[in-house]
């Protein structure tokens, strides 16, 4: 969600005998902008090159003037030798003219191309079988969008930013400091004495599941003193992602982070690889265990196993270690491993730092988050000296994830205005792959969508996320960066938003075909890349408080952001209530109440029980209180 700029100032009042002679002693194109002849970049707004281009030829047709009368004046006081030439020069300023003419409007055609090639790739559905082509703009809430288009291009000629690019409760924040990495006197180190046998997991899911897999591998292998394998990652026909551990981190930054407390190793001995894991009773799964499982259900259920066989499997190993009751050194394992031990490998980080320098355009200072992320890459993008563009400041922008993907609607049952085209895609979506919830549904007494919606059990639409945003003031040249990038209904879904905030950018359209090329076919390698540009960002915007993505950059931004790391989250069924007068509600009222939804979701609070410590990092297992 490009770079404001002030309003222009009115042109003083002067004869025209002072400016013929100050045009002329200025050497003919007397105000010409250098940067009006050069193409503008992939993120620049439409209307911003067509305004660029309109101002180029009017300003080539007026300049072409001037020049005429001011070398006419000149060589008329001073030489006869023009009167006998008067017509090849005439023509040879015609042709400049409309060499001129010509060069603005290639550059108008072309950045029209690549605008509509950027919003194409931008709003691409990852659903093969769903076609967008012919289909009309989908929009809900006109009346109230109307109203924010009004009320952003009055704030346009504003100097004032919305207070929401600071964290409102900063000082509360920065008393927190990260620490899970120091040895506390009071948490003994996690191992004692001989293993009791070795733990294999094998986590699902996508890059933020396997995460949080690998972090609870660590704390139970803790709590049962066992050596953990290094955990491998299962192949998804959803994700579709070949990726093991060591394509996304750092395997000896990890070893040696943790190997004070846990005993990692990186395979099985070989003595236990040739047997049959599930015929000896050593393969656990999901259904051996309860969701949040106890330490308790680990200690009855596993150890026993783990200590007659050896070694235990722990199958789709994800969500099956609870937060409390926890040992209070468990708990402060979770948290090192996941904010200390788990580095991106330099594949990424190179990257990622490149994603950044592409998004502030201008040289930034590194945050403690750029540093954490991006490693040693942070200072190779650092010019060693200023360039000569140095004064500009850099962008500041706001990271989006716009959770609108097919099966998160198509499962959500909710309507999203798309008629029965849209009904008819997303049964058939459901049906295909969603059977269990197909089956439940014919025994289960059908809820309305409109009830659904009141609830807060709707995805937000693009539509309602960018009616948040307008509440919020940010102003509609903000640059937003969207993560993930896959949204259903493609362009028809993503009019309305692009139409209040057109400087909306993703890695697609930031990194060239050829620096994307060796992440292409690995979906958790792609997401690293949105964590790093969700986390380090000005501000963070999140329209799903349940996503595990989301969750991640606001443990991250929590835990390294020293209060000056802003996030936004909607409390849906609010927000619903608020919609719900979309048809009478007064602009000032629509604003007033979105920003104190805000407020109150922003409030500094220590984690509560039972609440993810990588989501809410601020309690003492993982955080110090100064």
């Amino acid at each position: 969600m490009g770079k404001q700029g002030s309003p222009r100032s009115p042109r003083p009042d002067t004869s025209m005998k002072d400016y013929q002679t100050r045009s002329c002693s200025e050497g003919g194109f007397a105000g010409n902008d250098p940067s009006l002849g050069r193409r503008l970049s992939g993120g620049e707004s439409a209307w911003k090159a067509k305004a660029m281009s309109l101002h180029s030829l009017r300003q080539n047709d007026i300049h072409a003037a001037k020049i005429g009368s001011c070398k006419g004046a000149y060589v008329g006081k001073r030489h006869t030798w023009f009167s006998k030439h008067v017509r090849s020069v005439a023509t040879m300023l015609a042709f400049v003219g409309f060499l001129f003419m010509l060069d603005s409007l290639m550059v108008s055609v072309f950045d029209s191309m690549s605008l509509g090639k950027n919003i194409s790739t931008l709003t691409k559905s990852n659903d093969e079988n769903h076609k967008e082509e012919g289909k009309p703009p989908v929009q809900m809430y006109g009346r109230l969008l109307n109203l924010a288009s009004g009320a952003l291009a009055e704030k346009e000629s504003e100097q004032q930013e919305t207070r929401f690019w600071k964290q409102p409760y900063a000082a509360k924040a920065s008393v927190w400091k990260p620490c899970a990495d120091k040895k506390v006197p009071e948490y003994p180190a996690g191992r004692l004495g001989k293993s009791n046998g070795y733990i294999v997991v094998s986590a699902n899911g996508g890059l933020n599941q396997q995460r949080v897999a690998i972090c609870n591998a660590v704390a139970v292998a803790a709590l049962l003193n066992a050596t953990l394998v290094l955990p491998t990652f299962l192949y998804s026909n959803v994700w579709k992602d070949p990726s093991q551990f060591g394509d996304i981190y750092q395997e000896r930054h990890f070893l040696d982070m943790m190997k004070e407390e846990v005993d990692i190793v990186k395979e099985l001995p070989s003595r236990f690889q040739s047997l049959d894991t599930e015929a000896i009773g050593s393969l656990i799964t999901d259904s051996d265990l309860p969701k949040e499982a106890t330490p308790h259900d680990y200690l009855e259920k596993v150890l026993p196993i783990l200590i007659r066989n050896g070694f235990v499997h722990l199958l789709g190993f994800g969500n099956r270690l609870g937060f409390d009751p926890m040992p209070a050194q468990v708990q402060k394992l979770r948290c090192k491993c996941n904010f200390h031990a788990l580095k991106f490998v330099p594949k990424i980080q190179k990257v990622g730092a490149l994603l950044r320098q592409r998004i502030r355009k201008y040289e930034a200072e590194p945050t403690t988050l750029d540093k954490q992320l991006l490693g040693d890459y942070i200072s190779s993008n650092i010019p060693s000296k200023k360039p000569s563009n140095a004064t500009k400041p850099p962008v500041k922008y706001l990271a989006l994830h716009l959770r609108f993907e097919i099966d998160m609607i198509a499962y959500s049952l909710c309507d999203f205005g798309g008629g029965t085209i849209e009904k008819q895609e997303l049964q058939a979506y459901r049906e295909s792959h969603f059977p269990l919830l197909i089956k439940r549904l014919r025994k289960s007494q059908p809820v309305s969508t409109e009830e659904l919606r009141k609830t807060g059990k709707c995805p937000l639409t693009p539509e309602e996320a960018a009616l948040v945003l307008a509440g919020l003031g940010f102003k509609t040249g903000t640059h937003i960066y969207l993560a993930g990038s896959q949204v259903y209904g493609g362009n028809s879904r993503m009019h309305s938003f692009i139409g209040l905030y057109p400087n909306l950018i993703t890695k697609e359209t930031l990194l060239t075909p050829t620096e994307l090329a060796p992440f292409r076919n690995f979906s958790s390698q792609m997401d690293a890349l949105d964590l790093i540009a969700c986390a380090t960002a000005d501000v963070f915007a999140m329209t799903d408080s349940g996503s595990q993505l989301a969750s991640l950059v606001l443990g991250f931004r929590s835990y390294y952001g020293g209060g000056n790391a802003p996030t936004l989250r909607p409390n849906k069924k609010r927000l619903a209530a608020i919609l719900y007068e979309n048809s009478t509600i007064e602009w000032n009222g629509f604003e007033e109440r979105v920003r104190r939804m805000i407020e109150e979701g922003q409030r500094v609070r220590t984690r509560r029980s039972r609440r993810s410590v990588y989501r809410q990092p601020r309690s003492p297992e993982c955080m110090c209180r100064l």
